[in-house]
């Protein structure tokens, strides 16, 4: 049986862990019933409705309803819409999966229907698309984010499918089930339609058999895993040691994947050590491209190694501090003009080298203040370096 199918919503009531877009108030929803909305991109992570939503759009603003994917959409295929439907009264919607792999070209295609609003175009993405899209696009154009769908919501998902399948379920396989699906409902939902074509009373073993390794976000016991992860990080930014490895050893036995592990340590290197100890993103680095080739158990190594080095080494937060401080005032409207002599022109533009490595000109229209480095570790020698070459 084809759950993923026969649970896809078919109206906004019915989409599962994106209230933000899918409740009564929401703005994405009243854009909708209103048949206002324009062209927009989602993106989020794997199995969390990117798709679903798209299909309730077109449903609701009762629209025809194409689907590509751009890693095989072919520039004549939309041509032949976009004339099918020139003198049409009635608008398409156009769905694009994978959207951030559109060439340049397709996206030039895009635009001039973009703007006369001839057809109605849906994005989605696992990445943030806009930062692949070009500014027109992005200037015509909405963006919404789709979040991993949590346990509870999971919960209720898998209930309808036993509803629906007459499927029994233990209860140490149905907490495994939803744990191990990392906020993926169509993992889960795949997972449970393999299992179910082996046995109609569906044990953790059989499930076990299928995904020995949780996805992604996943634990073997729900609500764990969002404590352990934290658990783990706290004790490396604490530089306990023991408490992090023993952290470390009960994700791993709880099934959790190695490359998750991984890449909750490379963001933790820059976040939480940054510039103190630039090697930290170099080494978390390499742990993640090694675990993701070599994986359990072996991997268990390379993580441990990495995690003892995290929690040894200096620890400073400016880099994060810095790019809040600045993101934050971008939001809030602080554009300033880029100076002539840094712009492409390289109009009275001082060449720092030929300088001796340093040369006072402005790089900023009007003053501005985002880094404070910390007196710890390199960063302490940066701050050094900084005070000689302006002083």
């Amino acid at each position: 049986m084809d759950f993923t199918q026969l649970l896809r919503p078919s109206s906004f009531d019915e989409i599962i862990g994106q209230e933000h877009l899918s409740a009564e108030d929401a703005p994405l929803r009243i854009l909708c019933e209103k048949e206002a909305l324009g062209h927009s991109f989602f993106y989020g992570p794997a199995g969390v409705g990117k798709t679903s939503l798209a299909r309730v759009i077109a449903k609701t603003m009762q629209l025809p309803f194409y689907e590509f994917n751009a890693t095989s959409l072919k520039i004549e295929q939309l041509r032949k819409i976009f004339e099918q439907y020139k003198n049409a009264l009635q608008k398409p919607l156009i769905f694009i999966d994978e959207v951030h792999r559109l060439s340049k070209n397709q996206q030039e295609v895009l635009l001039p229907v973009m703007e006369n609003n001839s057809v109605l175009i849906i994005g989605a993405s696992t990445e943030n698309p806009f930062y692949s899209l070009t500014s027109a696009i992005r200037s015509r154009s909405m963006l919404f984010e789709l979040k991993s769908i949590l346990h509870a919501s999971l919960e209720k998902l898998l209930q309808k499918a036993l509803q629906r399948g007459e499927i029994m379920l233990e209860r140490d396989a149905q907490e495994y089930l939803i744990a191990s699906s990392g906020g993926d409902a169509r993992a889960m939902l795949k997972l449970l339609e393999f299992a179910s074509n082996i046995q109609s009373k569906i044990t953790l073993d059989t499930l076990k058999s299928l995904r020995p390794n949780a996805l992604q976000a996943g634990s073997s016991e729900a609500g764990v895993h969002y404590d352990l992860a934290s658990a783990l990080i706290k004790s490396i930014r604490g530089s306990d040691a023991d408490a992090a490895i023993y952290y470390l050893a009960r994700l791993i036995d709880g099934g959790e994947s190695a490359d998750f592990i991984a890449r909750r340590l490379v963001i933790l290197a820059s976040e939480d050590i940054g510039n103190a100890n630039p090697q930290a993103l170099t080494l978390t680095t390499s742990c993640l491209t090694s675990v993701s080739k070599i994986g359990y158990p072996e991997a268990r190594i390379i993580l441990a190694q990495a995690v003892i080095y995290l929690c040894a080494s200096p620890k400073s937060n400016s880099a994060y501090l810095a790019i809040s401080k600045a993101l934050t005032s971008v939001k809030n409207g602080n554009i300033a003009e880029i100076p002539k002599n840094i712009t492409n022109s390289n109009e009275n533009y001082l060449y720092p080298h030929d300088y001796g490595g340093y040369v006072a000109q402005e790089y900023l229209s009007k003053p501005m203040h985002f880094v404070d480095l910390k007196d710890v570790g390199y960063e302490k020698k940066m701050i050094e370096w900084i005070k000689i070459i302006k002083h």
